[in-house]
């Protein structure tokens, strides 16, 4: 079949290999060099070894802390509350206690089969030398705060993750440039790969070398005949002729989901982070800083610290006290960097949903348009399984994972 994707970061990347796998005919949409583009800057984890959707009890936890700090780990510019309301009322309803054990099950669902599909994906494409299997580690500041975890820690191995308790002996041997940790896991199974962005600059080369074709235009409309699905672009192919249309366009897709009569509450997470010279945090493997909200991330290019979420829309300019903010709070952990300065800063918008699953499956208006976006802070984490998913929608099969939870009519029962 003739399948337009519309979007070219790491879901639509992974989506059009997959396809490509299958004999069709892709082509990609995507302007390039849009700012904020969450592939481009991430933290580069595949994080499949977590449950937890945002919605839950540590976010409740440690939300009046963080909202009475506008620099701190979670923040709401005031002007952008009332646009933000019905995301925040679908965020409530989804920290029921049922609705994060489903979220729990959904989210276990579909990373159970992450890594497994990155490693296939991957290895087709002679690229496994993007993997970095290092582990993560978690560490604590108050070791009560850590004991406050045990529960999580206990379903995590109910499901099958390997979770290794340290005390802050074994955090000096693994990690020396760490200071101030009074307790830590370590997740040995997790990875992370060498640079998102250069990752995503080789699945794209591959591509094109595999026959896919790069329209470099926005998609501005995803409209359908008996015969054929048309993507309306602002370039001069004005509009492309598919049997199938893909739309993974991160948090550009709401418009054109709204077009084909889903209302999906899908808003933005702004995400903040700085990256120094490779080397310069002394740190050998991806570190998360619980309830300080940031994690670094030794990468190929840099060392790399960001996280916190800011919601403020897509149209607010950078707030880089932020990143400033985290680079002072990372300081507790790792002295040593005294009055270092970063090399680069950046904000992204990851496209998040009020119940941490994304949007897979077909739109309301017509089935063969079917919707890949939404993955919040695990992007990178599903692109691989997500794209298998959507290859199976789109063949009629069944697929590595069940979409039934993360239908886009979810939102309209």
């Amino acid at each position: 079949m003739r399948i337009t994707i519309v979007g070219a970061g790491i879901v639509g990347l992974a989506t059009a290999h997959a396809l490509l796998d299958e004999g069709h005919a892709v082509t990609l949409v995507d302007p390039g060099g849009k700012t904020g583009r969450p592939t481009d800057g991430n933290a580069g984890w595949i994080a499949h070894t977590d449950i937890m959707p945002l919605a839950s009890p540590k976010v409740w936890r440690n939300l009046p802390r963080w909202l009475t700090d506008p620099l701190g780990p979670l923040s709401i510019r005031p002007g952008y509350l009332p646009a933000l309301a019905p995301w925040l009322l679908r965020f409530v309803q989804a920290s029921s206690p049922g609705r994060i054990a489903a979220s729990m099950e959904a989210i276990r669902s579909i990373n159970a089969e992450a890594l497994p599909a990155w490693r296939a994906l991957l290895d087709s494409l002679s690229l496994s030398g993007h993997l970095r299997e290092k582990g993560l580690l978690t560490v604590w500041r108050d070791r009560g705060a850590f004991t406050a975890s045990a529960e999580l820690f206990d379903r995590q191995r109910a499901y099958g993750i390997a979770v290794e308790a340290l005390g802050p002996e074994d955090v000096a041997r693994l990690e020396p440039a760490l200071n101030n940790v009074g307790a830590a896991v370590l997740y040995p199974e997790m990875c992370h790969v060498s640079d998102p962005a250069v990752l995503a600059a080789d699945l794209l080369r591959l591509a094109l070398a595999r026959g896919a074709v790069h329209v470099a235009a926005q998609a501005v409309a995803v409209t359908f005949s008996d015969n054929a699905v048309h993507v309306r672009t602002d370039g001069e192919a004005a509009d492309l002729v598919a049997d199938r249309v893909v739309i993974a366009a991160g948090i550009w897709s709401r418009p054109l989901a709204e077009q084909l009569g889903d209302r999906i509450p899908l808003d933005t997470e702004r995400g903040y982070n700085a990256t120094f010279p490779a080397g310069t945090f002394r740190l050998e493997r991806p570190v998360m800083y619980e309830g300080e909200g940031f994690v670094t991330s030794p990468l190929d290019s840099g060392d790399r610290v960001g996280g916190a979420v800011e919601f403020a829309g897509i149209e607010a300019p950078p707030n880089h006290r932020r990143t400033e903010a985290v680079v002072q709070r990372l300081k507790r952990f790792l002295p040593h960097l005294d009055d270092m300065r970063p090399a680069k800063r950046w904000m992204g918008f990851r496209p998040s949903i009020p119940d941490s699953l994304p949007v897979i499956g077909p739109a309301s208006a017509d089935r063969r348009i079917v919707y890949a976006f939404g993955h919040g802070h695990h992007g990178l984490t599903q692109a691989a399984v997500t794209a298998g998913m959507a290859a199976a929608l789109i063949s009629g099969r069944p697929g590595p994972v069940s979409p039934k939870p993360f239908t886009a009519q979810r939102f309209s029962r």
